[in-house]
């Protein structure tokens, strides 16, 4: 059965591409264009196995998505990998502190994305 991904990111060129690497992987893409939209579809699909984020997003960022994400008892343990341009150590210390599991930067390379799909997947 097909793994169900919640990509999260304002950046509509960002959704476009990670969703086809990961539906070319066989992979169900679910798409969030802001956190809060992300949040919303995340309560409305139970059954998502991964999130996607961007930090930088109008609305709700990555980081308040996190934390909200987290709050949840459903998703308390749902792997989260944080996907964008900053590199800074203090913004991957506090996603890690809010609840990410990991952290890729942009721009990425597929394989090395669905390498650590793979990963966090199984």
């Amino acid at each position: 059965m097909a793994k169900n991904i919640l990509i999260v990111d304002d950046s509509e060129s960002i959704r476009e591409v990670v969703g086809l690497a990961l539906r070319s992987e066989g992979y169900n893409v679910i798409v969030g264009v802001d956190g809060q939209h992300g949040l919303e579809l995340l309560l409305e699909n139970k059954n998502v196995n991964l999130i996607i984020s961007d930090l930088n997003m109008p609305r709700l960022d990555g980081i308040s998505f996190l934390k909200e994400v987290r709050k949840l008892d459903t998703f308390k343990y749902l792997p989260i990998l944080i996907l964008t341009t900053e590199s800074q150590e203090s913004k991957k210390i506090e996603a890690k502190n809010s609840g990410a599991t990991g952290w890729i930067i942009k721009p990425f390379v597929k394989e090395k994305l669905l390498a650590v799909v793979k990963k966090v997947l199984h």
